[in-house]
C-alpha cells in the first residue's frame, strides 16, 4: 500500500470512530447573559426560582459594584484590602435578571446545602471565611447574613449533605480529616474520620471535596480518591470499607471527576437498592505533571457500584469522552447529564487543556454498552470553576470558568468566563410538546408528608401510554468544582394512573417513607411520560 493510500485510509478508519455521532446528537445552547459580573464558581437553585452564585473576594474587582456604602474589607486579601464590588449575585430565572450581593467574607472552595425551611447555609472558604457560617434567605431584597465563628474548625474545599435530623454534616476539608455539624445547637465539636489522612496523597492531596450522599438506611456514603467507606456519623464508626476502583486512579480535587447517586427506584419495596457513579478524573500524577506544562489526557472510564450490596463490586464504563472537571447533573427522567470540563490536564490554576464542548447524556437503565451518548456542543469553554445546576423548567443553567488566579479576559488560553448559558436537554424539543404532561394539581409549593398517597392531576395533549407515566422529586444541589452536594433524585411511580376528562389524567403515588429516603426539605416534583418530563412544581417534604 503507497503512502498516500495509507494515509487516506487512517483518514477514513479515523472518520469511522464512535466520537463523532453528528446523527445521534442532541440538545441545544442558548446564551442568557454576556455577563453577571463574577464568574460563577458556586451555585445553588432556591425555591423562589433563582439562582445563588458567588466566586471568591480575592480575584480582584469584579465588574458588578455594590450599593454605595457596601464594601468588603479584609487586610488579608492578596488582590485588594478594601473591594467595593460584587462576587456574589442572585439570578431570576423567570426574569432573565440578576442583582448583586455581599458577601462580607471570602467564600473560596467554600461548600454548602439548603436546609428543610429552604434558606442556604454555606460553610468556610479562606482566610477570613474559613471558619464563618452564613445564610441566604429566599426573599425579594435578602442578602447574605454571615456567623463570624459558626465552625469548629477551618473549612476549605470540605463537603456538607442535609442529614435526616434536619443537620447538615460538613465533611474534611483541606487538612481537616474530620466532621462537624451544622447548626451547632446539637454537637458543636469536630469527630475524627481517619479515613481521610489514609486517602490524602503526599504533596498532592487527591482527596478533597470528597463525594458524600446519604444512604438508604441512614448511614454516609463518603468517596475520597479511588475509594469509599459507609459512615455511622451518629456513633462515628465506619460500617463498611468498599473496594477500591479497578486501576487505582484518583477521582478527586485535584484529580477532579464527579459522582451521583443514581436515581431511588421501588421505594416501598422491603430492599431499596442504591447505586453510585463516579466518572471522569485525572491519572495519577497529572497535576504534578501539569504544573511542569505536560498535560495527561483526562480519565473516560466511569464506576458504577451498589452501596447496598452485602458484597459490593465497582462495575467499570468507557465514556465516549475523556473528562476532568466535568459536572454531572440527574435530569428529571432520572438520566445522568454529563458536562463541563476538560480532556486533559488537572484542576488548579490553568492546568486544565483541551476543553470538552459536547456534554453526555449517561441513560443508567440501558444495557452497559449503550449508556451513553453525545449531545450538541457549546462554544464557551467550561473549564476549572464552572458549574451547573437543573432549573424548575428541565434546562440546565450553566456558568463559570476561571482558571485563574484573578479575573483575566485578555492574552490567556481560557480567559475569564461571566457568561450564562442554558442547555436545553432533547426532551424539551418542540416535537414533544404534545406528549409533555402539564401538572395541573397540587399547586405549586404544597406541603407533604412522609408515607402519604399523593395525589396529581396532570393534562397530555397527545395519545397516553399510561404504563409510561411516573413521577420524580429532585433535590435542588449546592453546585461547585464537579460536584453537585446534597443532589438526589426518587422515582416515586405511579401505582395507580386514571383518564378523568378530556386529556387530563390523576396519578396516584406514595410519598417518601422516611428522612434516609429523603430529607425534608424544598424538592423539585415532576411528571414523565415517555422520558418526556413536565415543568417541575416546588414541594415540601415535612
Amino acid at each position: 500500500m503507497s503512502t498516500l493510500c495509507r494515509f487516506l485510509f487512517s483518514l477514513l478508519l479515523f472518520a469511522s470512530q464512535p466520537l463523532i455521532l453528528p446523527t445521534a446528537a442532541d440538545g441545544r445552547w442558548q446564551l442568557l447573559q454576556k455577563s453577571i459580573g463574577i464568574s460563577s464558581m458556586h451555585m445553588q437553585l432556591l425555591k423562589n426560582d433563582r439562582v445563588v452564585m458567588y466566586d471568591r473576594t480575592d480575584f480582584g474587582p469584579s465588574t458588578l459594584p455594590l450599593a454605595s456604602g457596601k464594601c468588603h474589607n479584609d487586610p488579608t486579601n492578596t488582590a485588594v484590602q478594601v473591594d467595593c464590588t460584587a462576587h456574589s449575585v442572585e439570578y431570576d430565572v423567570l426574569s432573565n435578571k440578576f442583582r448583586a450581593l455581599t458577601v462580607q467574607s471570602n467564600v473560596w472552595c467554600s461548600s454548602g446545602s439548603v436546609m428543610p425551611d429552604g434558606k442556604l447555609v454555606q460553610t468556610g472558604g479562606f482566610n477570613d471565611g474559613e471558619l464563618r457560617v452564613r445564610v441566604f434567605s429566599p426573599c425579594e431584597s435578602c442578602d447574605w447574613h454571615e456567623t463570624p465563628n459558626g465552625l469548629a474548625a477551618k473549612r476549605w474545599y470540605a463537603t456538607n449533605h442535609v442529614l435526616p435530623d434536619g443537620r447538615q454534616i460538613v465533611v474534611g476539608g483541606r487538612e481537616q480529616f474530620n466532621y462537624e455539624f451544622v447548626p451547632k445547637n446539637i454537637a458543636a465539636d469536630t469527630f475524627k474520620l481517619h479515613f481521610l489522612s489514609e486517602t490524602k496523597e503526599r504533596g498532592v492531596e487527591n482527596n478533597l471535596y470528597p463525594f458524600v450522599f446519604l444512604n438508604v438506611d441512614g448511614n454516609l456514603f463518603i468517596f475520597a480518591n479511588n475509594r469509599a467507606i459507609l459512615l455511622d456519623y451518629v456513633n462515628n464508626k465506619v460500617v463498611k470499607t468498599y473496594p477500591k476502583i479497578p486501576g487505582g486512579e484518583p477521582r478527586s480535587y485535584p484529580s477532579t471527576g464527579s459522582a451521583v447517586l443514581l436515581p431511588l427506584k421501588s421505594l416501598t419495596a422491603a430492599t431499596i437498592q442504591a447505586e453510585v457513579l463516579v466518572c471522569g478524573g485525572a491519572p495519577k500524577g497529572s497535576f504534578v505533571q501539569a504544573l511542569q506544562g505536560k498535560f495527561v489526557k483526562a480519565l473516560d472510564t466511569c464506576a458504577r457500584i451498589s452501596i447496598t450490596d452485602p458484597k459490593p463490586k465497582w462495575v467499570m464504563e468507557t465514556m465516549p469522552l475523556a473528562r476532568v472537571m466535568g459536572d454531572m447533573v440527574l435530569l428529571p427522567n432520572g438520566k445522568v447529564l454529563v458536562i463541563n470540563g476538560a480532556r486533559s490536564g488537572s484542576a488548579g490554576w490553568d492546568l486544565g487543556r483541551d476543553p470538552v464542548l459536547n456534554p453526555v447524556l449517561y441513560m443508567p437503565d440501558n444495557e452497559i454498552e449503550s449508556r451513553f451518548k453525545i449531545l450538541n456542543p457549546t462554544n464557551i469553554p467550561r473549564m476549572y470553576h464552572s458549574t451547573a445546576v437543573l432549573l424548575r423548567d428541565g434546562r440546565v443553567l450553566v456558568g463559570g470558568s476561571n482558571p485563574h488566579a484573578y479575573y483575566n479576559f485578555t492574552g490567556v488560553l481560557y480567559p475569564t468566563e461571566l457568561s450564562l448559558e442554558a442547555f436545553y436537554p432533547g426532551y424539551l424539543d418542540a416535537k414533544f410538546n404534545n406528549l409533555r404532561p402539564t401538572i395541573v394539581a397540587p399547586k405549586s409549593m404544597s406541603g407533604i408528608r412522609y408515607s402519604k398517597k399523593l395525589k396529581i392531576q396532570v393534562v397530555i395533549t397527545g395519545e397516553v401510554a399510561l404504563n409510561l407515566l411516573s413521577v420524580t422529586m429532585v433535590s435542588p444541589a449546592f453546585n461547585t468544582h464537579s460536584f453537585s452536594m446534597n443532589q438526589r433524585l426518587l422515582v416515586l411511580g405511579n401505582d395507580k394512573v386514571m383518564a378523568s376528562g378530556k386529556s387530563t389524567y390523576k396519578i396516584e403515588v406514595m410519598t417518601p417513607g422516611s428522612g434516609n429516603l429523603a430529607p425534608a426539605g424544598f424538592y423539585l416534583l415532576f411528571v414523565v411520560h415517555q422520558d418526556i418530563p413536565s415543568q417541575g412544581i416546588w414541594v415540601h417534604l415535612k
